[in-house]
């Protein structure tokens, strides 16, 4: 398996994305998992496809959306690598697909990001937040969520944010408002003001991130500027993250793969 990342100047999301790597091998051991970069970090998807033992392969996209990256980026990958004498396959992005009959968004990842914004301050959101049980009275409750994105020019893709918007708005039972740090409006910021606008006043900002870089970073100074009560970690190497990988793998291979050796 080869997961292939954006890649970034940042070298947090290098390491990010190798700890996700880490603990996909940690949770399907017969399982030969690779990262790879297609820009900044390496090594390069082709390279790691091209020295890899075996002979067929499976090529996650680490991406939320299907946007240049996904749309154009990686199947160029996959053409090059049709010279290569290995079975390759393409799974689906880890976010909603535009091209979907529903706009279902996957559980482990709303699973991930409700956890995350529970961890950023232990901070109850909502009457059917997931964690409720375990949040004291002394809590401090949500009101309104904005999901932030890193953000994208492409319509489509973004309209698959809005779904995953939606999505944590009826888990949580709170509004719940897409945001991006860059290529579309409303920024974080933005965001959270017209939430507070809107009379809401304990606004979080949940992290539809997968890495730490300078548009996450981006993402939480505007939403603390204008007032965010709290802000969500990426999703990293969480184990919904690792669950919502095995599920990409399995259904681009169409069988089961062994889960231990």
């Amino acid at each position: 398996m080869v997961l292939v990342a954006h890649g970034s100047r940042d070298p947090r999301a290098a390491a990010s994305t190798e700890a996700l790597a880490r603990a996909v091998r940690r949770a399907r051991p017969a399982w030969d998992v690779h990262a790879s970069f297609l820009d900044h970090a390496g090594p390069r998807p082709l390279d790691v496809l091209a020295s890899l033992p075996g002979r067929r392969a499976v090529v996650v996209p680490l991406l939320l959306t299907e946007a240049y990256h996904g749309r154009v980026d990686i199947p160029a990958v996959l053409a090059e690598a049709a010279a290569l004498p290995i079975d390759v396959r393409l799974s689906d992005v880890l976010g909603p697909s535009p091209l979907a009959p529903t706009r279902a968004v996957p559980d482990a990842l709303l699973d991930g990001l409700v956890r995350h914004l529970d961890a950023a301050g232990e901070t109850h959101v909502g009457p059917a937040h997931v964690g409720a049980a375990h949040v004291g009275p002394d809590r401090a409750r949500l009101d309104a969520v904005v999901l932030a994105a890193a953000g994208t020019r492409d319509a489509a893709a973004r309209e698959t944010i809005s779904w995953a918007a939606d999505a944590l708005s009826a888990r949580l039972g709170v509004p719940c408002v897409a945001a991006y740090a860059s290529g579309a409006q409303p920024d974080p910021g933005v965001a959270v003001g017209l939430l507070r606008a809107s009379g809401s006043r304990r606004v979080g900002m949940a992290a539809y991130f997968l890495a730490p870089g300078f548009l996450y970073d981006l993402a939480v100074h505007t939403a603390r500027e204008a007032g965010a009560v709290t802000v969500a970690d990426p999703l990293g190497d969480a184990p919904e993250l690792v669950r919502l990988v095995a599920s990409r793998v399995l259904a681009a291979t169409g069988r089961a793969l062994p889960a231990a050796a």
